[in-house]
């Protein structure tokens, strides 16, 4: 799980540095939506450790709140 929690927040910062460098706006918006998915992949990854149901509980709060949301998406 260890693995997995790692490849995904190297996955999300490759995305986030990608899109730093990118002049297209569909491709920027693209590789910040995989950037938020490779988050909540890893926050959920996270949220399946021994903590049990809080830190579960926790996680959906972050997610429903989480300023990173793209404008404009529903």
């Amino acid at each position: 799980m260890n693995k997995e929690l790692r490849e995904f927040r190297r996955l999300e910062r490759v995305c986030l540095e990608q899109a730093a460098l990118c002049d297209m706006d569909l491709t920027r918006s693209g590789l910040l939506k995989v950037a938020d998915d490779c988050r909540a992949a890893a926050e959920a990854i996270g949220a399946r450790s021994p903590r049990g149901a809080f830190a579960v509980a926790v996680y959906a709060l972050k997610h429903a709140l989480s300023p990173t949301r793209i404008p404009g998406r529903h």
